[in-house]
């Protein structure tokens, strides 16, 4: 083969004056007598080219037109009228009833556009770049499905300067195409005064259509799927439809990169109830799943607490007047928080039984401990070691599953044309490091989607479990019998003191208080507040409310600190 690739050269070699060439796996010629290399190479020959192929065949005269584009222009409420739906369909495929959509959210959304003047109503807000046509008009159908605002994830306050200093730097991104009215949903004053939608508020009016619907559905449990990608909202924007393009300033408003947190999809919820003006919720009776009774029993079974301990939390329900649930926004605007009011009923009696003062919890767990039947008794010690080593690693778990979590969208959004190859070579490039890492680990980038679940534990003696489950142990060895009535063994409860505080004025002490707390109590907090996925200090607060509730109806308020457990709950 080489003698054919080397027939035409008949140079001497400049070291031996041989004439025997080869050719190296290079393509590089050497000698075969001194194995000399030189710099002669072989000519590659383009079998792909063809002659001819590139010839210019004719020549159009004119300047030449762009193709045209698919994109027209809408109004910002229009995209988030999308993205609800989707949300709801997600919801509708994961168990919740119809009535849910149709009936409920769909009310509430064109309530809101309303409310906020952007449909349904004969005096519109009119902006200055965008003004409504008569009805028969090709806008007139845009116009009646729309409403509006900047994506307002945690921590953004500076939110108004940035989004008006970028949307300067983009007045020569096209008009062919994007959303009418995105200029007024810039404006800090018009998003405050005209009530605009937000991306963190689209979540907030699913939350406040569950709970007129009563679907055992709480806030917690609405915000783990989406972090778990099971309800559209990070990039939710890639489900619009074709024709309605997102560049330039409208990347400001639909692209968010982190899901909102408990406390502030709650207050935008707050912040709905009172702009919507809705009446009296239905009731939720103690036969919903909504209701803390029986929410208290998921939660119990999450924790791996005995099935003893929710007769003593309904008890202490009742005694706080917990037990009834109507919301009234006319009379109480205040929107409950079922989940962590719930969690917070269970430290309460939690700390009514075992005392959690760092003494009393360990000296019950003691005298459970010498029983004969210490198998059937419920030993906090040991449910301490077991829940203390499933909960860390469910809490490493949580925190690769964020860490491997893919945030950036697929579709890339342009805040502006200038922008546009920096952002798709960072796209490509993060690619690129996306596929060596994924070599290098031999594991999928992304987070696998597992089945969805009501729990966070799996309690049992099945493979795969944290660990066994204690549900069917007693409390005997922490209850005393008085005149055949089951009674407290702890005649003691402390708390900290229940001072009245402003939310609008007063932040959370639970920083300043928490090195002074028993750790047994603390630590009881962060499972509860990992299982509900808030922060410490938001169901610190709640107990402090239960616990205030309790007081003030026993007319138990004293100058000292401790107060006896037993006139914590009725006999």
């Amino acid at each position: 083969m080489d003698e054919e690739l080397t027939a035409g050269f008949t140079e001497l070699c400049a070291q031996c004056s041989a004439v025997d060439w080869g050719i190296s796996d290079e393509g590089r010629f050497y000698c075969r007598s001194c194995h000399n290399v030189i710099e002669r190479t072989k000519e590659v020959v383009d079998t792909t080219f063809t002659p001819g192929s590139t010839r210019i065949s004719t020549i159009g005269r004119g300047t030449r037109r762009r193709k045209a584009d698919r994109g027209r222009q809408w109004m910002i409420c229009e995209g988030f009228q999308f993205i609800l739906r989707n949300q709801a369909d997600a919801l509708l495929r994961l168990g919740v009833s119809a009535h849910f959509k149709d009936q409920v959210l769909c009310q509430l959304w064109r309530l809101y556009l309303q409310k906020s003047r952007q449909a349904f109503t004969n005096t519109p807000v009119r902006s200055s770049r965008f003004k409504l046509q008569r009805p028969g008009s090709d806008s007139d159908s845009v116009a009646e499905s729309s409403a509006a605002s900047a994506s307002e994830t945690d921590g953004e306050t500076n939110l108004s300067s940035t989004a008006a200093s970028n949307a300067e730097s983009c007045t020569d991104w096209p008009q062919r195409w994007g959303s009418s009215d995105v200029v007024t949903y810039l404006t800090a004053r018009q998003r405050r005064s005209r009530g605009l939608m937000n991306m963190p508020k689209t979540l907030a009016l699913i939350h406040l259509a569950l709970l007129w619907s009563r679907e055992p559905l709480t806030l917690s449990d609405l915000l783990r799927l989406v972090n778990g990608g099971h309800v559209p909202y990070v990039n939710a924007f890639e489900e619009l439809p074709e024709e309605m393009k997102l560049d330039g300033k409208d990347a400001l408003i639909f692209r968010v990169e982190s899901v909102p947190s408990h406390r502030l999809v709650q207050r935008q919820a707050q912040t709905l109830l009172l702009f919507l003006q809705l009446p009296t919720f239905p009731p939720i009776s103690r036969q919903s799943l909504l209701h803390p009774a029986l929410l208290s029993l998921r939660y119990l079974a999450d924790a791996n607490l005995p099935d003893d301990l929710h007769p003593w939390v309904c008890r202490l329900m009742d005694d706080a007047g917990l037990g009834d649930f109507t919301l009234d926004p006319t009379s109480c605007p205040v929107l409950p928080q079922y989940d962590i009011q719930t969690a917070a009923v269970i430290v309460v009696t939690m700390k009514l039984i075992f005392g959690l003062d760092d003494h009393t919890e360990w000296d019950l767990s003691d005298e459970s401990g010498v029983q004969d039947d210490s198998e059937n008794l419920f030993n906090l010690r040991r449910w301490f070691r077991l829940t203390q080593a499933a909960l860390i690693a469910a809490q490493q778990k949580r925190h690769h599953d964020v860490a491997r979590k893919q945030w950036k969208a697929k579709k890339p959004l342009y805040p502006s044309r200038d922008l546009k190859a920096v952002v798709m070579k960072r796209k490509r490039t993060a690619e690129q490091v996306q596929m060596c890492f994924e070599k290098l680990s031999s594991r999928p980038v992304g987070v696998q989607r597992c089945g969805l679940s009501s729990f966070i534990f799996c309690w049992g003696d099945e493979d795969g479990a944290d660990g066994p489950s204690l549900h069917h142990q007693k409390l005997d060895r922490v209850l005393t019998l008085k005149h055949n009535v089951q009674t407290l063994s702890n005649t003691a409860y402390w708390h900290t003191a229940l001072r009245v505080c402003d939310p609008k004025k007063c932040r959370s002490h639970y920083l300043e208080v928490e090195a002074t707390l028993p750790r047994s109590f603390v630590w009881l907090l962060q499972l509860f507040s990992f299982l509900l996925n808030v922060k410490p200090a938001n169901l610190y607060e709640e107990v402090l409310k239960v616990e205030r509730r309790v007081l003030d109806r026993r007319h138990l308020r004293r100058k000292g600190r401790t107060t006896r457990s037993e006139d914590m709950i009725v006999s």
